[in-house]
């Protein structure tokens, strides 16, 4: 049995969205697969690549084949930063004029801040751990968004 890391096409008449699967090479292209790893969409701009990365290294470490469109999409989200980023976000998104500017005026400090001591977001950078807890990452980016 050989086995292909390939596309498969779920979108409607004229609207193309595919899922990159892993299927046996004899299946149909919209047919029968063994695992979705990933989808890709085409008509966002930039487009939408999402990729199990883990999943993705596990079937070639085992002998699946990527076909060359699946190589150009493992190419261009390695080349986003999607590999070293966020899995659900691929493709960076160029920044928005329209974002307001961060304020040193103190809003929304926390009262847990002792004094004397700047509260974090208050005029220093605060980093978000990559092995840390969803929820964490999320409250990581909210201290830096103000």
């Amino acid at each position: 049995m050989a086995v292909r890391v390939r596309l498969t096409r779920v979108g409607s008449k004229k609207n193309p969205i595919w899922r990159v699967v892993v299927a046996d090479q004899r299946s149909p292209r919209d047919g029968r697969f063994i695992e979705m790893i990933g989808h890709y969409n085409p008509q966002t701009e930039p487009s939408t690549i999402r990729l199990d990365q883990e999943r993705l290294q596990h079937w070639l470490a085992r002998g699946a084949q990527p076909s060359g469109s699946v190589k150009q999409l493992v190419k261009a989200y390695a080349k986003s930063g999607g590999a070293a980023g966020d899995p659900s976000v691929t493709q960076p998104a160029e920044p928005s004029a329209e974002a307001p500017a961060p304020t040193d005026a103190g809003e929304g400090e926390p009262e847990s801040a002792a004094p004397g001591e700047p509260a974090p977001g208050a005029g220093e950078q605060v980093e978000a751990d990559p092995e840390a807890a969803p929820a964490e990452r999320e409250t990581a980016a909210d201290a830096e968004a103000t």
